[in-house]
């Protein structure tokens, strides 16, 4: 394995990726390293037998200030840390995005939760972690949701 000074996380602001957020802090303080959070959202699109509805350039908007907000609000818990975090938010599928935005930064590692769902609502919520580990290029740190 490379040499880590980059590691890129994946977040989508749920508890398990702060938990992630976390897990990686603490590993990038053992190594020296710094942090990429990453956030890839997509417009909403909804499709009609007549045609499809796409978000309005309104909601987009407040889609990415509220992304805009929730990274920044991640980073500043973590201010305390030795680590620097810098921050990205990206439109596009989130696994392609986690990926490039890792080849981009010269990152050794991606951390990214999981919430370890089975069976249907695997199925039918598709899996960014399983998506991520398939495509990438570099080690993939997954995280479990914590134990109780």
């Amino acid at each position: 394995m490379k040499d880590v000074r980059n590691i890129v996380v994946a977040t989508d602001f749920s508890d398990l990726a702060e938990h992630a957020l976390d897990e990686a802090v603490e590993l990038a303080e053992k190594l020296g390293a710094k942090i990429t959070l990453v956030h890839s959202y997509e417009i909403p699109i909804y499709g009609f037998p007549d045609g499809i509805l796409v978000a309005s350039a309104e909601v987009t908007g407040q889609i990415q200030t509220a992304s805009q907000k929730q990274l920044a609000d991640a980073a500043e818990r973590h201010k305390s840390s030795a680590v620097s975090i810098t921050s990205v938010l990206r439109m596009g599928a989130p696994w392609d995005e986690i990926s490039a935005v890792a080849a981009e930064t010269g990152a050794g590692l991606i951390v990214i939760g999981t919430h370890g769902r089975r069976g249907i609502s695997r199925a039918l919520l598709g899996s960014v972690a399983e998506r991520v580990i398939r495509t990438a290029t570099l080690p993939v740190l997954v995280v479990h949701r914590a134990a109780p």
